[in-house]
């Protein structure tokens, strides 16, 4: 498989020396925390900043997934770059890949992926924490991100599979917020309609209990572009509600 290296980052990593593959694996980082493993393989994460760029390096070794694409497994990262490159296709915001290569080396499997580090964007989990400090404004501007986020992920037939606000970064504008995903791995067509887009959309309102009912309409108003009493927002609200008092009674 012949190697990706985006044409924006190529200058900067080719002169610090990290523009291919073996450049990158060799590179001496800390991570950023404990590696994950299993069976015989693993895969790091790496903070990697150059001249005022940040960004993170993932590496792996035999850390394989299986796939119906790849029945005997592949790097979970090749994966991973696939999805970024669809979202950039169908414009749906997320982060983006600088590098991904992948070798077989002695039996062994590796992958690195060099994707573009969010600064300046806040994990909307982080905003959770803090959310009583933040005006009903604020409040509503992270809604309308999240819901517009939303629609156009689902529009164009895509499930994120981990629709967690850890997972969505934001950014604050002029006229409200902007809204990306992160960690695109479980990511697949949207198959099964209204039920797929509720399985996807219910894992996030679990983790963010900080949202009044109301904010949750407002959520779902944007979602389905409807006014938010209207009987579509009910609907969706009661199925949402059902599902989540299910799983967290499981």
């Amino acid at each position: 498989m012949t190697d990706f290296l985006a044409a924006e980052d190529r200058v900067l990593l080719e002169h610090h020396g990290l523009g291919t593959f073996d450049e990158l694996w060799a590179k001496q980082l800390d991570a950023v925390d404990e590696p994950n493993t299993v069976s015989d393989g693993w895969s790091s994460v790496f903070r990697l900043d150059l001249e005022g760029q940040g960004y993170y390096l993932k590496r792996q070794s035999n850390y394989l997934t299986r796939t119906l694409r790849a029945p005997f497994g592949e790097p979970s990262f090749a994966r991973e770059f696939r999805n970024i490159s669809l979202y950039q296709k169908l414009g749906i915001p997320a982060l983006q890949a600088a590098f991904f290569g992948e070798r077989k080396f002695d039996g062994e499997v590796r992958a690195v992926l060099l994707t573009r580090a969010l600064d300046g964007w806040d994990d909307l989990d982080s905003l959770l924490q803090c959310w009583s400090e933040l005006s009903e404004e604020q409040h509503l501007a992270i809604m309308k991100a999240c819901g517009e986020l939303a629609r156009q992920l689902h529009g164009v037939r895509q499930v994120h599979g981990c629709f967690y606000p850890k997972h969505i970064f934001l950014k604050a504008t002029d006229d409200g917020y902007e809204a990306q995903l992160i960690d695109l791995e479980k990511t697949r067509p949207l198959l099964f309609g209204q039920r797929d887009r509720i399985k996807d959309l219910e894992p996030l309102l679990r983790r963010a209990p900080e949202w009044s009912d109301a904010q949750l309409r407002e959520f779902l108003a944007v979602y389905l572009e409807q006014p938010r009493d209207s009987s579509l927002v009910d609907r969706w609200m009661s199925r949402l509600t059902a599902r989540r008092s299910h799983k967290e009674t499981r």
